[in-house]
C-alpha cells in the first residue's frame, strides 16, 4: 500500500472528499494516521490508549456513508465512553476501568463515519487548565515541548496541531475546549449547554457547566461536526434551541454589522499580560476593518460569587465520581490513586450541604440573567482565552500544590471562559495571534445563549482573511 503523503494537507471534509470520490482508500488515510502518530506522539504524549486494530477492522468493514466516512478521530480520555475501551479519566483510580458501552455522542461520531483509532491525554478528572497527569505524564505543546498544551483537552488539541487528526473530540467545563485550542494554535467552539448528549448514563455534565465538541484546524470541519453530533437524545432532561439551518451553512455567510465588546482585563478587572492585550486589540481592530463596530464594554458578573460556585459544583461532582469509583473497587475512600489537589477537592465536596449545592447553582443562573442582558447590546464579547501565552510546564501541579493555592492559579489564569460555562452561553478561541517566539495566542468570542450560528460566520469571516490552517508547528 503506497504512503498517504499529502495526508496533513486536508482537513477532516477534505479526506472524507477524497475517500469518496475514491483517490484514496479508508485504510490509506488510516494507515497515514497511524504512521503520524507514530513518528510524532512519543514527542508529544498526546495519546495515551491506541486502537489501531479496532481502527483497521472499521476501515475493513462497510463504514457508514456520514459527512466524515473514514476520517480518523480520537476522542478524549475523559468521561467518554468506547464500548471495551479503556477510559481511565487522567487518573490511576480508573487505571483498569474499560468502558461498558458507547456513550451517545461517541456512536453520533461513529455513525459520521469517523473512525476511532485512540483516546487522548487529559489531567486527572478534567480539573487543570494544562495536561500533566501522574498517570499518563504531561502532554507537550507541539509549538514549544516545554510549554503547556492546554487542558483539560490537551492531548485532543496536541494531536490535531502536530497533524495527527484534522479534528478531535474534546469537552468544555471551564474553558477546556478554549484553551488548549489557544494554547496549540487551533479553532475551539464551546457549544451552547445541551447542543450536544450528554447521555446515556447522565443527564448533564457538572450541573451543565461541561459540555463536549471538538478542537480542529478548519471552522467548517467544526460546523460539520456539530451538525453530525448535536441534538437532544431520548431521555435529556432540555434541549438547547434548535438551528435555524445546518450550522454547516453559516460557514461563509455573512454576519452581517455586529456590536463588539472588547476588554483586556478579566472579569475581576485584572489586566491581561501585554502581549494578550495586544492580541485582542489587533483582533478588535481587524473587525472594525470588516466594518463591524467595536468598543470597551464587560458584563457586571459577580466574580467571587461565580468564583465559590464553580468551586462548590465542582467539588461536589468530584466526591460523587470518586466516591462511586471506590465503591466500585471496594475500597474505603482515602484517597489513594488520586492525585493531592484532586483529592482534597473531593474531600470538599462531601462537606458541602446541600444547600451550598442550590446556593452555586442559583449563582450561575444569576450570571447567566446578567450575560443575557448585556447580550440584548452587543452581539459578541471579545478578549483572549488565557490570561497569558502557553505557560510552562509545571505551572499547576495538581498532584503536590494545596487546594487553596491550585485554585488560585487555576482561576488566574482563566480571564473569562468559567463566564460561559456558568451561563450555558457559546464561546470560540480563535487562532489569529502569535508571539515573536513562536507561540500562540487565542482571541476569545462568546456571543448568547444558542447563537452558535452567530459565531461559526464571525470565524469564518476571520479565517478567510487571516489562513491559519497552513501555519503548523515544525516538529
Amino acid at each position: 500500500m503506497a504512503a498517504f503523503t499529502e495526508y496533513p494537507n486536508h482537513d477532516g471534509l477534505g479526506l472524507a472528499r477524497l475517500i469518496a470520490r475514491k483517490d484514496v482508500t479508508p485504510e490509506e488515510v488510516l494507515e497515514a494516521a497511524i504512521a503520524r502518530a507514530d513518528a510524532v506522539n512519543p514527542a508529544i504524549n498526546a495519546i495515551v490508549h491506541r486502537m489501531d486494530a479496532e481502527a483497521r477492522g472499521r476501515v475493513a468493514a462497510d463504514l457508514p456513508t456520514g459527512p466524515f466516512a473514514g476520517v480518523p478521530f480520537l476522542l478524549k480520555d475523559l468521561y467518554m465512553g468506547y464500548e471495551g475501551a479503556p477510559l481511565s479519566n487522567g487518573s490511576r483510580l480508573w487505571a483498569d476501568y474499560v468502558s461498558p458501552a458507547d456513550f451517545t455522542y461517541t456512536r453520533r461520531c461513529r455513525e459520521a463515519g469517523l473512525v476511532v483509532f485512540g483516546k487522548t491525554n487529559t489531567p486527572e478528572l478534567g480539573i487543570a487548565w494544562t495536561t500533566e497527569p501522574t498517570a499518563h505524564g504531561p502532554t507537550r505543546n507541539p509549538w514549544d515541548p516545554e510549554r503547556s498544551a492546554g487542558g483539560s483537552s490537551g492531548g485532543a488539541a496536541a494531536a490535531v496541531a502536530a497533524g495527527i487528526v484534522p479534528v478531535a473530540h474534546a469537552t468544555d467545563g471551564g474553558g477546556s475546549i478554549r484553551i488548549p485550542a489557544a494554547q496549540c494554535g487551533l479553532f475551539g467552539l464551546k457549544p451552547t449547554r445541551a447542543r450536544n448528549p450528554a447521555g446515556p448514563f447522565v443527564g448533564e455534565g457538572w450541573s451543565g457547566l461541561s459540555t463536549g465538541h471538538v478542537v480542529s484546524r478548519s471552522v467548517r470541519d467544526s460546523a460539520a461536526m456539530l451538525d453530525a453530533t448535536s441534538g437532544p437524545a431520548p431521555g435529556d432532561p432540555y434541549a438547547a434551541p434548535p438551528p435555524a439551518r445546518p450550522f454547516s451553512e453559516e460557514v461563509g455567510a455573512d454576519p452581517g454589522r455586529l456590536r463588539v465588546a472588547l476588554h483586556t482585563t478579566g472579569l475581576d478587572g485584572r489586566p491581561l499580560d501585554p502581549e494578550n492585550a495586544r492580541a485582542a486589540r489587533e483582533a478588535a481592530k481587524l473587525l472594525q476593518e470588516f466594518g463591524h463596530d467595536v468598543d470597551e464594554a464587560m458584563p457586571s458578573v459577580d466574580v467571587p460569587a461565580l468564583s465559590k460556585a464553580f468551586r462548590v459544583i465542582i467539588a461536589g461532582n468530584l466526591w460523587n465520581a470518586v466516591a462511586l469509583r471506590y465503591a466500585a473497587l471496594d475500597r474505603r475512600p482515602d484517597g489513594y490513586g488520586l492525585e493531592k489537589a484532586t483529592w482534597a477537592w473531593a474531600e470538599e465536596g462531601r462537606e458541602y450541604t446541600a444547600a451550598d449545592y442550590a446556593a452555586a447553582v442559583t449563582a450561575i443562573h444569576v450570571a447567566g440573567r446578567q450575560l443575557a442582558g448585556f447580550f440584548e447590546n452587543w452581539d459578541v464579547m471579545l478578549s483572549t482565552t488565557m490570561h497569558e501565552p502557553p505557560a510552562r510546564l509545571g505551572v499547576l501541579r495538581q498532584d503536590d500544590q494545596g487546594l487553596e493555592e491550585y485554585y488560585r492559579l487555576l482561576m488566574d489564569e482563566m480571564p473569562v471562559t468559567p463566564l460561559f460555562n456558568a451561563t450555558g452561553c457559546p464561546a470560540m478561541s480563535v487562532p489569529l495571534h502569535w508571539t515573536a517566539d513562536g507561540l500562540p495566542v487565542g482571541i476569545h468570542i462568546g456571543a448568547a445563549f444558542g447563537r452558535e450560528d452567530l459565531l461559526i460566520r464571525l470565524a469564518s469571516q476571520l479565517e478567510q482573511a487571516r489562513p491559519w490552517f497552513d501555519r503548523v508547528p515544525a516538529l
